[in-house]
């Protein structure tokens, strides 16, 4: 997932008006398909580089998941469509160097404008502000009102509301017994007490509006010629352009490029192998 964190470094760091500390949850996990490698600390150093580019007091900072993982692994759940990783989301209570607040944002999250009122608005009585998802709120229902399904790859977390109720305790313990379709964003829904929907323009999940904060490129539907997925991710440049007919990020994107060609040309140098570039304008 580097390139996603550094497209979304990038992007972030673009529209902040505030120093940001930011935090990657990583891990050396595995199910019974894939084994999967945590983050290395040149790429966390790298990642916090990227960010000091536009301002010094900017941060990175790696935290290893996987002793918190393994301690409390979402045994029924592990093994899904989805990779471990996301679940980590619901140990963030456990993580000491987190504060009250954190945004919680997945690795294919753009931003495009800033965010500060959005993270500053006030979380009495809210364990967590999210999204509607654009397609389960159709599907999923668990409170009075009709839609109520949100969509966890954008949330801004009341960690004091969620450490004190035991939110993400008991998300755990029901990914841990439960079989889900989408697993820690079901439990989450499921199992809040209070949560508080925010307008689409933070978790904007299909085609970017003029008013949209965070785009996230998650998967959508098509139905021409014949119905099927459409998954394109902020790294696939040249499908951003030809299927998405999406160029407002191409300014990031070639700084992205210009990051991704100089780790080539290293990585070139030590193995002495070509580099392949991956952006097409």
């Amino acid at each position: 997932m580097l390139d996603g964190l550094i497209i979304s470094i990038l992007s972030l760091t673009k529209h902040a008006q505030e120093p940001l500390r930011i935090f990657i949850l990583t891990g050396a996990l595995q199910n019974r398909h894939r084994q999967f490698h945590a983050l290395s600390d040149e790429h966390a150093a790298l990642l916090d580089r990227v960010a000091k580019r536009k301002n010094p007091a900017h941060s990175v900072v790696k935290i290893d998941m996987t002793a918190l993982f393994n301690a409390n692994p979402p045994t029924a759940n592990v093994n899904t469509l989805f990779t471990p990783y996301s679940m980590l989301r619901l140990y963030s209570d456990l993580i000491p160097e987190f504060s009250d607040r954190i945004l919680y944002l997945d690795a294919d999250v753009v931003c495009r404008q800033p965010f500060e009122d959005f993270y500053h608005q006030s979380l009495a009585d809210t364990e967590f502000v999210g999204v509607l998802d654009h397609y389960g709120r159709w599907f999923f229902h668990h409170e009075w009102q009709l839609f109520d399904y949100v969509n966890s790859g954008v949330l801004l977390l009341n960690l004091k509301a969620i450490r004190s109720g035991g939110l993400f305790e008991r998300c755990r313990d029901y990914c841990r017994r439960r079989p889900m379709i989408m697993p820690d964003q079901s439990a989450v829904n499921k199992l809040a007490h209070h949560k508080r929907l925010a307008p689409e323009r933070y978790n904007e999940q299909q085609d970017v509006q003029a008013d949209t904060v965070f785009q996230h490129f998650s998967t959508r539907w098509s139905f021409w010629p014949i119905i099927h997925t459409v998954s394109v991710k902020p790294w696939d440049v040249a499908d951003m352009h030809a299927k998405l007919h999406l160029h407002i990020y191409d300014d990031i994107l070639a700084e992205y490029q210009s990051i991704i060609d100089e780790l080539d040309a290293r990585s070139a140098v030590a193995t002495n192998s070509p580099t392949v570039s991956k952006f097409n304008q």
